[in-house]
């Protein structure tokens, strides 16, 4: 997942969630955390659900 990124480091990291704690505050985090969950496990539906129709053309071919 992190060859898209680039080495990332731990120091890299924490810089990263340090930025993100001062722009939404601790209040909105675990809001922003959830959405960002379900924003991750749409797209991942979304991916298989292509593969399953790539696949299926596929056998449609043969």
């Amino acid at each position: 997942m992190f060859g898209l990124i680039g080495n990332i480091g731990p120091w890299e990291l924490i810089l990263v969630l340090v930025i993100v704690l001062v722009i939404f505050g601790p209040g909105k985090l675990p809001k922003v955390g959830e959405s960002l969950g379900k924003a991750l496990n749409s797209f991942k539906k979304a991916k298989e659900e292509a593969e399953d129709e790539d696949e299926l053309d596929s056998k449609k071919d043969k």
